[in-house]
């Protein structure tokens, strides 16, 4: 059965769904604390170019959508209830493996921290789809997936294009072609709302920045590395959407 925009809506109310990779703090984590809000400032200059506030930002946000999104994929696999769904699932999985592997080979050349645990929004978009079964979990993570997605696309298309340093357009590219294919994939399920989704790309509800900002990791605490499961053979590069016909409305 296919859930209603009423339902839907709802889903995203229980998630308090908004911006996933919203602005994320670490004031010190290069040894420079913030004293502007400007996200052009150079806090360090490295051998790779200059490093302003927006590219420690972004591996952060990359880092941290991760370590959510990479554990939902592997629910997605085991509890998906359709094969595009499962489908969907391999390719988070794929594509946040890859982005983490990359993530914590520059991290130590740039002078940045990485988070290991996801923010307590990001925390929640997990729990509630696990907190759903059957078709509910794949339309509820779909959706939630979906708008997440959405919302990141236009960041990392302006940090590509502004950065000076090299690494960070290595992030940039790699995140580019990974979303695209993980919006494509979703799509694939028929089960995104668009209607919803749109609106909640548009208008996220406002919260707190400490729920949106994932907690610094214990001093001297390992990475946590998001693997990916052996024999995962998936390519999540530049992905081409299949083309589907829509129905022409009936006039009178």
């Amino acid at each position: 059965m296919r859930v209603t925009q009423r339902t839907a809506g709802t889903v995203f109310v229980i998630g308090g769904l908004a911006v996933t990779l919203a602005a994320l703090a670490y004031p010190a984590l290069v040894g420079v604390e913030t004293t502007t809000t400007s996200q052009d400032r150079i806090i360090a200059n490295t051998r790779y170019g200059s490093l302003t506030e927006a590219d420690r930002d972004f591996v952060v946000k990359v880092r941290a959508a991760g370590l959510w999104e990479h554990p939902l994929g592997l629910m997605a696999m085991e509890r998906g209830t359709t094969p595009a769904m499962k489908e969907a699932g391999k390719h988070l999985v794929a594509g946040h493996s890859g982005l983490d592997a990359m993530c914590r080979r520059m991290a130590p050349e740039l002078g940045i921290t990485l988070p290991n645990q996801a923010s307590p929004q990001q925390q929640q978009f997990v729990a509630t789809v696990d907190g759903s079964t059957g078709q509910q979990f794949d339309t509820t993570a779909v959706n939630i997936m979906r708008v997440t997605h959405g919302q990141i696309f236009p960041v990392i298309a302006k940090i590509r294009a502004n950065t000076k340093n090299t690494m960070i357009r290595e992030l940039a590219d790699l995140a580019n072609d990974t979303v695209l294919d993980h919006i494509t994939v979703l799509e694939k399920t028929d089960l995104v709302n668009y209607d919803q989704v749109n609106f909640q790309q548009t208008t996220p509800p406002k919260l707190p920045k400490a729920e949106m900002t994932p907690p610094a990791p214990q001093p001297g605490a390992p990475v946590l590395v998001l693997n990916e499961p052996e024999g995962l053979d998936v390519n999540t590069t530049s992905p081409t959407p299949t083309p589907t016909p829509t129905p022409t409305p009936t006039v009178g």
